[in-house]
């Protein structure tokens, strides 16, 4: 039976006061501490063999590994689990290895502190990430706690809200909490311009102006997104997107992807999903970088050249989108390189397209379907149906 080694204690502002019986003493028994600089003077009465933080943290799990037999403590903020290093460290030490000791997090204080109901709140972070990845949580009547970067953060994000028409959003800056210096600051986004210290964290009660922006997390309008006309509409898209089954800590390949529309909505769906999209055309690659910052799936990767020969090296699909450059080769490829139950779906508009998926579903099974939407639209003082082109939608599962 493996013996843990490695102690990842969670701390607080009030320091070694606040750690339990069990927590402290390891810290104070510890031959070796790693944390970053606040968390050491968190800890300044322990002596023992002090390691900060590098950059790139991947050095750090090299150094962590090196210290098996001492008694080494790893410091981090609160809950090591909940946005926290701790599950950085799980990737590259077994479980059974490490032992956590969690202290109360930042979002349960400032729950707390606000009098919000913890599970009737959306829990995020910027730190380390930009800070458009909280725009599909903004929406009418939404609560938000979000980890901050610095002290910039609040201005950035009262930006953001002001941007999408909830300038009237209140904002509460809750800094140091738990500790001697905790200190809150309060405003509302219109006018943010409060200096705020760098550690804290942000509580936003979203409220929806006359011009507010309410989207959905996916079916966006096809207005929302800047675009040259050839892109897949809404009602393929939603269909598209159903079937790729966008989950979290995903990946998608965007084959042909256009300004996109179908990488973004996948962004969205579901947490830490990754979309990778092949685009030849600049100015096309260019639309979805932008769609991508304002939609709020900044991890976007974009990539210039064509399928099959830019899907080298790239990660392992779970899924795999096919818009354009639709061809048999294209799809021997993209099933070969998915993971087990990986979903493909390719779209065909033009008759040798079609043809295409057809051999591909004549080869393989799957489903083949195909999609007519008409809108009504003004026809001199009346009204009449308009059909847009028909898509012809091609979807097939990998089994093993």
């Amino acid at each position: 039976m493996t013996t843990p080694w490695l102690h990842i204690v969670g701390i607080g502002e009030d320091g070694m006061d606040g750690l339990t019986a069990e927590a402290r003493r390891l810290v104070e028994d510890a031959e070796v501490i790693v944390g970053g600089s606040r968390h050491h003077e968190l800890s300044g009465n322990v002596t023992a063999e002090r390691i900060a933080w590098p950059s790139p943290f991947d050095a750090m799990i090299e150094t962590i590994k090196a210290q098996k037999g001492r008694r080494i403590v790893v410091l981090v903020t609160g809950d090591p689990l909940w946005y926290s290093v701790g599950a950085r460290i799980l990737k590259a030490i077994p479980a059974k290895e490490i032992v956590f000791h969690p202290q109360v997090s930042a979002f349960q204080l400032a729950a707390c502190r606000l009098g919000w109901s913890l599970p009737d709140v959306e829990t995020l972070t910027v730190h380390g990430r930009a800070a458009e990845q909280i725009v599909p949580w903004i929406a009418p009547g939404a609560r938000l706690l979000v980890l901050t970067k610095d002290g910039t953060s609040p201005g950035t994000i009262a930006g953001l809200l002001r941007e999408r028409g909830y300038g009237a959003s209140r904002m509460t800056v809750l800094a140091a909490m738990g500790g001697k210096d905790e200190a809150r600051f309060e405003g509302i986004a219109e006018g943010w311009s409060l200096d705020v210290p760098d550690f804290h964290l942000l509580a936003v009660e979203c409220v929806a102006g006359p011009d507010a922006e309410i989207l959905p997390r996916t079916g966006l309008p096809d207005g929302a997104f800047t675009h040259d006309g050839k892109m897949t509409k809404r009602a393929a898209r939603a269909l598209a997107l159903a079937k790729l089954v966008p989950l979290r800590d995903a990946v998608l390949w965007d084959l042909g992807c256009g300004c996109g529309s179908i990488a973004i909505e996948w962004m969205r769906a579901a947490p830490e999903t990754l979309a990778i999209g092949i685009e030849p055309q600049a100015k096309r690659r260019a639309m979805a970088e932008e769609n991508a910052r304002k939609l709020g799936a900044p991890k976007l990767q974009l990539v210039d050249g064509t399928a099959p020969e830019a899907l080298d090296c790239l990660p392992t699909p779970d899924a795999v989108f096919i818009g354009g450059g639709v061809s048999q080769v294209t799809i021997g490829a993209c099933m070969k390189a998915m993971k087990p139950h990986g979903r493909l779906v390719a779209h065909a508009v033009t008759l040798e397209s079609e043809t295409v998926l057809l051999q591909a579903f004549k080869e393989h099974g799957g489903e083949l379907q195909r999609i007519s939407v008409e809108t009504a639209e003004p026809v001199g003082p009346f009204h009449g149906w308009r059909p847009s082109m028909p898509v012809t939608q091609w979807a097939w599962t990998k089994s093993s």
